[in-house]
């Protein structure tokens, strides 16, 4: 009777001449490999020196401010305004590259962005444009110190805002306000002598009505700015068409050099305007209850409206009345649009009064 094979490999092994299935495969199994414990116990152990690295660290560093509090108060505010901005510029350029990801993944452009997105790369533009020259100036060995005295006596034109501390942000935006402030009246005077060229009496005496109310003191209506809004359109309000010194005047009210050729002032100013218009629909979208005072205030501050002493509901207020007439416009209306940022609110914060 012929013998299975498995009853061979059995009867071999019980007179020794094989090993046993059973013994070979426990045999393999203790012979395997296993990881290494002292490669896990080095890892584990350089998390734990790294952590305690980080946490005594972070103890004499809060001993030094403590010491810079109690005895150099005025270097600490300086110190401490520093820190904060440095790490709010880290987190808002981490920022601004997500919102370049997805502008790059989704294909969109600036105008499809939501209100925010846009605002932030709006501002943070503005932000690396002002940062340029402190930058240019640091690239020479040991021209750091001179940088530092710079930024130490003229924080207003050289820091950006991040690097304000609480009262300067408010004493800043006073003081660049003052300065467009200063065109406001050059702005509707030009207007008023730009009225006797329109071709229809009409609209000669309403644009005249117009200025002289806001000479007077008074804040026009948006319903009176949007009847004269063919007026801005053509010669000689339009865009294209304005004295080289209303443009100039413009420019300032939006915080734009004036010190350049008429041709790309005009230019300059047109696309600060439009994107301004583009920002007034992606708020509209968005809802002015969905934004915080210092979304607010920052709202209306870009559009020619001085808010750092107005509270919320003043904001709130004046940006409806913006927004009912930025939105109604087109983009061949621009210039009524830049005019309307000095026509709203050279008057407003006296009317408040």
């Amino acid at each position: 009777m012929a013998l299975s094979r498995a009853g061979c490999r059995w009867a071999l092994w019980r007179l020794g001449a094989g090993p046993c299935p059973a013994a070979a495969a426990l045999s393999r199994a203790r012979r395997a490999p296993r990881p290494p414990l002292c490669c896990l116990s080095a890892k584990a152990g350089s998390r734990s020196l790294l952590a305690a690295l980080v946490s005594k660290a972070k103890r004499i560093n809060g001993r030094y401010e403590r010491f810079l509090e109690r005895t150099f108060p005025r270097f600490y505010v300086l110190y401490a305004t520093f820190t904060r901005g440095v790490q709010a510029l880290f987190l808002e350029v981490k920022e601004i590259r997500k919102i370049k990801s997805k502008m790059h993944h989704q294909r969109l452009s600036v105008q499809q962005l939501p209100y925010r997105d846009m605002e932030r790369l709006r501002q943070f533009r503005r932000d690396v444009i002002k940062a340029l020259p402190i930058g240019i100036i640091a690239i020479p060995p040991f021209a750091n110190f001179l940088v530092i005295v710079l930024m130490y006596f003229f924080p207003r034109q050289l820091l950006i805002r991040y690097f304000w501390t609480p009262s300067q942000q408010v004493e800043f935006l006073d003081a660049y306000d003052a300065i467009r402030r200063g065109s406001y009246p050059q702005v509707v005077e030009s207007i008023a002598l730009a009225a006797p060229s329109l071709p229809e009496p009409q609209l000669q005496k309403r644009l005249k009505e117009l200025c002289a109310e806001v000479q007077r003191g008074s804040q026009p209506r948006v319903a009176e700015l949007y009847a004269v809004r063919s007026v801005f359109s053509g010669s000689p309000l339009g865009l294209n068409k304005l004295q080289v010194s209303h443009v100039k005047a413009l420019s300032r009210v939006l915080f734009l050099t004036p010190h350049l050729p008429a041709f790309f002032l005009r230019h300059r100013l047109r696309s600060h305007v439009l994107e301004i218009r583009h920002l007034d629909r992606a708020l509209l979208r968005l809802g002015l209850g969905q934004l915080s005072e210092e979304e607010l205030k920052a709202a209306c501050y870009l559009r020619g409206l001085n808010s750092t002493h107005l509270g919320t509901a003043e904001c709130r207020a004046w940006l409806e009345q913006w927004l009912g007439l930025s939105c109604k416009l087109q983009a061949s209306e621009a210039s009524l649009l830049a005019n309307s940022m000095v026509l709203l609110s050279l008057n407003y914060l006296r009317a408040k009064e």
